[in-house]
């Protein structure tokens, strides 16, 4: 029998989980589903998204720099939604890319690029 993947969870790094938790309702409308102050799970719809708690030391470091791209069926509503948010500004929704997507992005507060995308 072949193996099934059901769906997969990004783990972004975290220097503040509380802040993060809170930034992520706020700014992107992921609630809070289960959580400490090292480790978080974050829900949209059928979306998870968990954050993992570093020191941001040389043996444990923050690095950031990871990047989710989220797909949608039409870009449009989030976009518009998002402004409103205060979490992008309007010049970040970049339509008919080279790779036949119209998609925006932004930084969360550990500099975790997140898109959101929609195929064309």
């Amino acid at each position: 029998m072949a193996a099934k993947l059901p769906f997969i969870v990004p783990v972004l790094p975290s220097a503040d989980i509380k802040r993060d938790i809170q930034w992520y309702k706020e700014m992107t409308g992921f609630e809070l589903v289960f959580g400490d102050h090292m480790y978080a799970g974050l829900q949209r719809d059928d979306l998870e998204i968990h954050l993992q708690w570093h020191a941001d030391t040389e043996d444990d470091p923050l690095l950031g720099g990871s990047v989710i791209k989220i797909f949608v069926e039409n870009v449009t509503p989030i976009f518009e939604e998002f402004l409103e948010r205060g979490t992008v500004n309007k010049d970040k929704l970049r339509k008919h890319t080279p790779w036949n997507t119209h998609e925006f992005g932004f930084y969360d507060p550990n500099n975790n690029a997140i898109f959101f995308v929609q195929d064309i």
